[in-house]
């Protein structure tokens, strides 16, 4: 469930089909939200506060496996929210790592007609991606694991090139900030983490963008997600 005070928030690997979403409970939190949900896997939503999020796209064009939820979008507040996680593709070499590229093609292709269309844009998500070796514990160990293979560090920074500001290391430029640690070999305690979270700013949001971060304390709670909510506050205008 979203923290208060939140406007809107993008929620990932929902695992439920679309009829199993909690849209009363989040509701009775004051949220309103789209989803798209699949049956034991995958699954997006985006969540706003006091408001109803108007859905503007699911799925993407050309996306290898439209089949899969991995998608969703939505106009919240004046700004464009794509909420999407992006396939882990292990292992690679091979068919799973190769949907993982086709997939990441697809959004860095849309991606380029969402900034073409000049309107405010935040790209959230579980991009299973480490872009540096600051992302990532021990980044030697990662070398050939999916999240980490040269292809896809470089898809993610063609993506960043076309005008996007990566929200939180923007404001973190040094700083050894992860999102996700694994629940084996006591990652979390060991802070042996990984940055594969993103909030993905265009050049308008960019503009407004005045803190980031990660609420780590999240993930020790128990029986908590491998995750921690990642985070960005924006000014009201410009």
């Amino acid at each position: 469930m979203p923290k208060p005070g939140l406007t809107s928030c993008a929620l990932q690997e929902l695992k439920a089909p679309r009829a199993k979403f909690p849209a009363a409970a989040i509701r009775d939190a004051g949220y309103e939200a789209v989803w798209l949900g699949q049956k034991s896997w995958n699954g997006v939503a985006i969540l706003a506060r006091g408001q109803s999020p108007v859905e503007t796209r699911r799925g993407l064009p050309g996306e290898p496996d439209p089949g899969q939820s991995r998608y969703i979008e939505a106009a919240v507040n004046g700004i464009v929210i794509g909420c999407l996680y992006l396939p882990n593709g292990n292992p690679a070499p091979g068919p799973k790592f190769d949907d993982k590229l086709a997939w990441f093609e697809a959004l860095i292709g849309y991606a380029a007609s969402l900034l073409a269309s000049g309107v405010p844009v935040v790209l959230a998500g579980d991009y299973n991606v480490m872009p540096t070796d600051l992302d990532v514990h021990r980044p030697q160990r990662w070398v050939d694991d999916a999240l980490f293979r040269p292809e896809v560090r470089d898809a993610f920074h063609r993506l960043a090139a076309q005008g996007w500001t990566d929200g939180l290391r923007t404001l973190h430029p040094g700083e050894r900030i992860y999102t996700f640690w694994d629940y084996f070999r006591n990652a979390f305690g060991r802070d042996a983490g990984l940055r594969i979270d993103h909030l993905m700013l265009s050049p308008a949001v960019a503009a407004r963008l005045v803190a980031s971060g990660v609420d780590r304390g999240v993930r020790a709670k128990e029986k908590t997600s491998d995750h921690a909510p990642t985070w960005i506050k924006l000014t009201a205008s410009l």
